[in-house]
């Protein structure tokens, strides 16, 4: 690939990975986590080639809908995936960013979020924007 011609900003849309799951008959949250996964490689292919801006949509305020045991489960995926991933992102120096509410998540998760972007305030490296709890419709009311 020709880096140079990498655009400044890429958005990826996590989308599918529960039917992904599904088709191979697994449970719908090993899907999504094989998508973090994914995306865990992503992120650093694009810090590694200089892109300057990442969007990652992985859960919209539409997605409260789904079954209970699935919501919970995507939740505690986001919480172990900023545990695991935040101290490694901020030596690299990626800096984080949260798009949407914050409010209806559960308050640790909010925490984590909060601490993970103030901890990474300063990088100068790539912008790794994380849109969850995110929605086209809530942001036009909002």
């Amino acid at each position: 690939m020709d880096f140079a011609s990498l655009p400044n900003h890429v958005a990826i849309i996590m989308d599918g990975n529960g039917r992904w799951a599904e088709e191979r008959g697994m449970p719908r949250l090993e899907g999504h986590r094989a998508g973090v996964e994914n995306l865990r490689r992503l992120v650093e292919y694009f810090a590694n080639h200089q892109l300057n801006y990442l969007t990652v949509y992985g859960f919209s305020t539409e997605d409260w809908r789904r079954p209970r045991s699935e919501v919970r489960g995507l939740i505690g995926i986001l919480s172990r995936a900023i545990d695991r991933e935040t101290i490694a992102l901020h030596k690299k120096g990626i800096r984080l960013l949260h798009l949407g509410r914050l409010d209806g998540l559960p308050k640790r998760l909010q925490r984590k979020v909060c601490e993970a972007i103030e901890l990474t305030k300063e990088n100068t490296g790539m912008t790794l924007s994380f849109a969850f709890n995110y929605g086209g419709r809530a942001e036009i009311l909002n």
